[in-house]
């Protein structure tokens, strides 16, 4: 489970990698639930190539729900996670 974020500053920028070592982008902003105190989501942004971009048709900005990050350390990691098959087929058929 992620840890408790004491300071946006101690991960923004930093680069987000899959759990199987997938290169997805930085961390460029947090989304707050402020109710309860608690980070919602992370906006991560995709560069060009990477994995993420891959995933979400080349998105710049990806808001990815807290719940999927695994660890915060010198890196982000975070789990893999699948896009429909028609997604999949668009995107092969695109290149």
């Amino acid at each position: 489970m992620a840890e408790n974020i004491i300071d946006f500053s101690n991960i923004v920028d930093k680069e987000v990698f899959t759990e199987k070592g997938s290169y997805c982008g930085e961390i460029k902003d947090i989304e707050m639930q402020l109710d309860k105190f608690a980070v919602r989501a992370v906006v991560v942004a995709a560069e060009k190539g990477s994995y993420l971009a891959g995933k979400v048709g080349g998105a710049k900005n990806v808001v990815i729900p807290y719940r999927m990050i695994e660890s915060i350390d010198d890196i982000i990691i975070m789990k893999d996670f699948e896009t429909s098959d028609a997604e999949e087929s668009a995107t092969a058929e695109e290149a």
